[in-house]
């Protein structure tokens, strides 16, 4: 999700935010249409189903809407989206995961352009070690996918991952640490090509 606008891009979204505020149901339909992309993105890599991500994706619409007179503006819309996707996606996977036993699906369909600290030296494109990172991905507990995600894939800094989930910057260190340990856990356990992805996390 794109959190750095062009300058006419970011004065034609603030001029949307600013009419969908007072009421304006076309100012808003058009902000769902630029960032829906951005948004079902991530509700699917949060989510790893995408039923999941279609429920999510409205949900936060659905919210956005209703909060949009108390969006002060002090973040880009984009980035406030990036608040509620993640934390209606958690919300959901949580719920759902007291529900049903079976493991979720292949954590995304398509490639994970991965963060640069995830990418092993001289191997970051390979679709096996994709995979298996989108394996692991989707055995983390969703507080961690969260973190984990939100940092090593689309390379938030932790100010703006503590600010999006309403947490503590120490918490959101805390726990990316656990994430990334436990993720590395995991790649360890699946035995990761040459170990190469593991050490990488």
């Amino acid at each position: 999700m794109a959190t750095n606008e062009l300058p006419r891009e970011r004065d034609e979204l603030e001029h949307l935010v600013g009419a969908a505020q007072l009421g304006d149901r076309f100012a808003f339909d058009e902000l769902v249409r630029r960032t829906h992309v951005d948004t079902y993105t991530l509700a699917l890599r949060l989510t790893a189903d995408e039923e999941d991500a279609r429920d999510v994706v409205q949900e936060s619409y659905l919210r956005a809407w209703k909060a949009l007179p108390n969006f002060r503006g002090d973040a880009q819309f984009s980035t406030w989206m990036y608040r509620i996707t993640a934390n209606q996606a958690y919300t959901l996977v949580k719920r759902r995961r007291r529900h049903r036993a079976e493991p979720l699906d292949t954590m995304v369909a398509d490639p994970i352009e991965l963060h640069p600290d995830l990418q092993p030296e001289g191997a970051a494109e390979t679709s096996a070690m994709l995979d298996e990172l989108a394996v692991a991905l989707d055995q983390l507990p969703p507080k961690l996918r969260v973190l984990v995600v939100l940092k090593d894939v689309y390379g938030l800094s932790h100010e703006e991952i503590a600010d999006e989930l309403g947490i503590s910057v120490a918490a959101a260190k805390v726990r990316l640490h656990r994430g990334r340990r436990k993720l590395r856990d995991l790649l360890y356990a699946d035995g990761a090509t040459d170990k190469g992805l593991a050490r990488a996390v």
